[in-house]
């Protein structure tokens, strides 16, 4: 498994859109960071509580010069079902993540163990990087549970902006 490291690149990634389009990294020109938000999918009612917050706090991040995005490994048609049974608006929701990219990124993936579940699927991660596609900080899931709230993600972001704080977790032996 890769362990992407603060201050260090992120591989690049392109997903396709709900609603038609692509999203690519490396096209993102955010003054201060690219949020990317990996959530297991359509089945899980933890994650639309997730995305729900932050669809409601999408301006609210880009009046801290933050895009947000919030990616699955779920097919287009569940990723569909998402944005229309979750009431997302203004989020912009990717899907067709592989496996092999969530595993890039250091994420964790399942197997199925209920019907509705797909195959495998990404255990949720969220990514704060930096314009030139450096990784600034992470957090990684092994479940669905132990969320955080995007209200205190935007408290960070305000602080690390206000200070010049710095990537944590840089040291070398």
């Amino acid at each position: 498994m890769t362990r992407l490291m603060p201050g260090g690149p992120v591989p690049d990634l392109e997903v396709a859109l709900a609603g038609g389009g692509t999203w690519k990294l490396s096209d993102q020109k955010p003054e201060t960071f690219t949020v990317v938000e990996v959530y297991r999918g359509l089945h899980c009612p933890r994650c639309k509580l997730q995305l729900l917050d932050m669809d409601h706090k999408v301006a609210r991040y880009a009046e801290r010069g933050c895009t947000s995005i919030a990616i699955s490994t779920d097919p287009q048609d569940r990723a569909e079902k998402s944005v229309s049974e979750w009431g997302i608006h203004q989020l912009p929701i990717g899907y067709g993540m592989t496996t092999d990219q969530a595993r890039a990124w250091g994420l964790y993936i399942s197997d199925a163990f209920q019907e509705k579940e797909t195959r495998q699927f990404a255990e949720p991660g969220l990514f704060l990087i930096r314009p030139d596609t450096t990784l600034y900080s992470n957090v990684i899931h092994t479940t669905p549970f132990h969320r955080h709230h995007h209200a205190d993600v935007m408290e960070a972001v305000d602080m690390i902006r206000a200070r010049s704080y710095p990537p944590r977790g840089t040291a070398s032996a």
